[in-house]
């Protein structure tokens, strides 16, 4: 994945449509939760059997492919007004989450710290 020609597609939609001045950092956290809400609703209803169902058919996961890439443009956008290097904070988060969940003591079970 290239993440700086994602954004710099990002860029150019929104610079072309005049909508930068509407991304600030607070109103993208909401439309990020907004489309989060839409995903969680393509869920919603759904068993595991439906959910097995809908990634084997291509016609069906249309709409979740969607909202997911919703999310995921909403994210990048929130990362880039502020200054944060995603991929960078992913790998600082996974290195942090290895100290606080050691293998030796989480293993299929929920740590109630």
């Amino acid at each position: 994945m290239d993440i700086k020609k994602i954004n710099d597609e990002i860029d150019d939609f929104v610079s072309e449509r005049n909508w930068g001045k509407f991304h600030k950092p607070k109103n993208l956290v909401m439309a990020l939760s907004g489309e989060v809400g839409e995903l969680n609703e393509c869920f919603q209803w759904l068993d595991d059997e439906d959910i097995e169902n809908v990634k084997n058919s291509p016609e069906k996961k249309g709409a979740f492919e969607h909202e997911i890439a919703d999310v995921f443009i909403y994210l990048l956008r929130i990362a880039n007004k502020m200054n944060i290097d995603l991929e960078d904070a992913v790998y600082k988060k996974l290195k942090l989450n290895k100290l606080k969940y050691p293998v030796e003591t989480n293993q299929g079970v929920v740590n109630k710290n």
